[in-house]
């Protein structure tokens, strides 16, 4: 890419063990094949579908992730807080109330310009926590001052959530992308004011599954409305997640593309 431009390569939940088989062994050369500079993953489900720990992290930190988000099932380990707050690259959503452990934002600044990645989560059909568009602002703005490129992870299940907070900031970050729902929407765009915009980036996930669980577990809640534990499902995952390429001076989207990966293992 042109030396006045940043391309991110970012990718969506990990998935239990096949996610994280398919991010592990693929990551570094999806960033080559992309020519990314920065490599973000949602890695709120890598351990056995619920939660991340500090092994998960590792493996994916040694694989060439530079920056991990999560969401909602982050909480799912009683340990996490430690991991949270000594991990400056693993973020929790930043509408959590201030008293909770970690961070929801980071500035990676071993490159220039820096970039920096903020991680919040929806209201809508989600647990109550602070207001993201609120919150959103003033973490911006803040962190305008030191960078132009931001790029936020909507940790959401509302379509039109993700769509206010992203004309809500179009213009002031470089990229929103939503995650939570697992499934990958096709409406990638630059929306007026220079952000790139994807409703949901999908996930590293096994193809043959519901969400990324087993199809039969699925199936029996639906039918019996009992609150069967599921179960990551086995198969080989699929990797989605999308490119996005940015201006170094004014931090907007020049280009936005979804991507998708079969991982043979």
């Amino acid at each position: 890419m042109p030396a006045d431009t940043t391309t991110i390569l970012v990718l969506g939940d990990i998935i239990g063990r096949p996610g994280m088989r398919a991010v592990v062994s693929s990551v570094k050369s999806l960033a080559r094949k992309h020519r990314a500079d920065l490599v973000i993953v949602n890695g709120e489900n890598a351990n056995d579908g619920f939660g991340i720990t500090a092994d998960d992290l590792a493996q994916l930190q040694r694989a060439g992730v530079d920056v991990v988000t999560t969401g909602n099932h982050v909480w799912q380990d009683d340990r996490i807080g430690e991991l949270l707050d000594r991990e400056a690259f693993l973020l929790r959503p930043a509408n959590y109330p201030g008293s909770v452990p970690g961070h929801g934002f980071a500035l990676f600044d071993r490159r220039k310009p820096p970039v920096a990645v903020i991680n919040v989560q929806g209201r809508v059909a989600m647990p109550p926590i602070d207001c993201p568009f609120r919150v959103s602002r003033e973490t911006v703005k803040r962190l305008r001052r030191e960078t132009p490129i931001i790029i936020v992870d909507f940790h959401a299940e509302s379509t039109a959530e993700k769509e206010a907070l992203a004309s809500y900031l179009d213009g002031d970050v470089s990229l929103l992308f939503g995650t939570h729902t697992h499934v990958q929407t096709a409406d990638e765009r630059i929306l007026p004011k220079g952000t790139a915009y994807l409703t949901d980036i999908g996930a590293c996930l096994p193809a043959n599954s519901v969400i990324g669980f087993a199809p039969s577990i699925s199936v029996r809640r639906s039918l019996t409305l009992i609150p069967i534990r599921n179960e990551v499902a086995s198969e080989a995952a699929t990797i989605h997640g999308l490119v996005v390429t940015v201006g170094n001076g004014d931090g907007t989207a020049r280009s936005i593309e979804r991507i998708q990966y079969s991982s043979l293992v």
